[in-house]
């Protein structure tokens, strides 16, 4: 059986190249040697930016015309932690004990190649269809995120490429193959709140003004608010206040700044814009002088259970027998990018070992992600 068949043999050759962000190390060429001579088209995209690294990227496509249905997701890993904690060398893409281990496994490219094996396997059994399969590959989302899928969809865009529905193949599901299917995702806004004084001796505090209670009394009414009870397909925002620091190794002395930080985990209810100008009602109401910095790394969006949700729902339950369950959850993902582009939703392994040391999976869910991803392939051209 060739590698492009067997997703176990491309899923350990995948994990072998040690592609933390933004190294390459060669996952792409893996890619590419298995994706050529099933047909795909293969465009190799590398953008840079001032300040950040230059990033290798891969747009492959299988097919000219009609609808073109992409399966999106990354080839770069975080880096492995201490080396010497793992089990099996993390870039040895080793089975033991019934399970494929290696940074990547779960995260996510084991699901690269399952979809890479369900689409071979199709074309083996004569299942050519009039649309279109692309994957859209990128090697920056565990980094920055600049010079990956957001810039592809760009060259997309600009060189008439168009894209029906996408399948993002990140760890969905909690434990088991089967649990949960991304339809959304919350945004993410992170907020550094400085508040500004007049440094001082702490016996004349008169002749001082000491920001850290005006901060204290911030960061206490923004806690205490919470920002709505949830929407139809997403649980309530969240605002986590992770740093305050004062930097003031005196005892004797008021300081003259405080700095604080929080994240907001938002619905969509919210968008960045909004919630930035909640951020600076609060600040307005305590009074003083206040600095606010905030980057929204992603909105919050969501694909309405449709026709997509229901396809790959339909396949996974055809495969495992389970239900799953359409959620909004967990952190971001490049599918905050895709969703301007077409309708999203993700799907991949179980997600329980992601970003660990130790991280592995089921060899049997290797089989059974193939199977589920072929499942949806076959439903997919039947609509065609």
């Amino acid at each position: 059986m060739s590698a492009a068949l067997d997703p176990l043999a491309l899923a350990q050759a995948l994990i072998r190249c040690p592609s933390v962000t933004p190294e390459d190390a060669g996952a792409l060429d893996v890619l590419e040697h298995a994706l050529k001579p099933l047909g795909f088209v293969c465009h190799r995209l590398r953008f840079e930016s001032p300040g950040t690294p230059p990033v290798s990227n891969l747009y492959a496509r299988l097919g000219a015309g009609g609808a073109n249905f992409c399966f999106a997701g990354h080839t770069d890993v975080v880096p492995v932690g201490d080396a010497a904690s793992w089990t099996c060398d993390p870039f040895g893409g080793e089975v033991h004990n019934g399970k494929l281990w290696g940074r990547g496994a779960s995260d996510m490219k084991a699901a690269i190649a399952c979809f890479v094996a369900a689409v071979a396997r199709r074309i083996a059994a004569g299942g050519i269809t009039p649309g279109s399969v692309s994957l859209l590959i990128t090697g920056d989302e565990e980094g920055p995120a600049i010079n990956g899928t957001a810039k592809m969809l760009q060259w997309l865009s600009g060189n008439g490429e168009r894209l029906s529905a996408c399948l993002v193949g990140e760890p969905t599901n909690p434990t088991r193959i089967g649990e949960m299917i991304k339809i959304g995702r919350r945004g993410s806004l992170n907020a550094k709140i400085t508040a500004f004084g007049v440094q001082g001796h702490a016996a004349y505090p008169e002749v001082t003004d000491n920001p850290v209670p005006r901060l204290v009394r911030l960061l206490a009414a923004i806690d205490a608010e919470a920002l709505d009870t949830g929407s139809a397909h997403f649980q309530p925002s969240a605002v986590a206040i992770t740093s305050i620091d004062v930097g003031n190794p005196a005892t004797n002395v008021i300081p003259a700044r405080a700095e604080a930080r929080l994240n907001i985990r938002f619905n969509d209810h919210h968008s960045g814009t909004s919630l930035s100008r909640w951020l600076e009602r609060h600040i307005a109401a305590v009074g003083g002088r206040f600095a606010l910095d905030v980057e929204v790394s992603g909105e919050a969006f969501v694909t309405p259970p449709g026709a997509l949700s229901t396809i790959v729902a339909d396949a996974v339950t055809a495969i495992t027998g389970r239900t799953p369950q359409l959620t909004t959850g967990g952190g971001t993902s490049d599918a905050r990018f895709i969703k301007d582009f077409c309708p999203v939703v993700e799907f991949g392994m179980a997600g329980d070992t992601a970003h660990k040391v130790d991280e592995s999976i089921d060899v049997a869910d290797v089989e059974t992600l193939t199977a589920i991803y072929g499942a949806i392939l076959d439903r997919i051209a039947a609509g065609d």
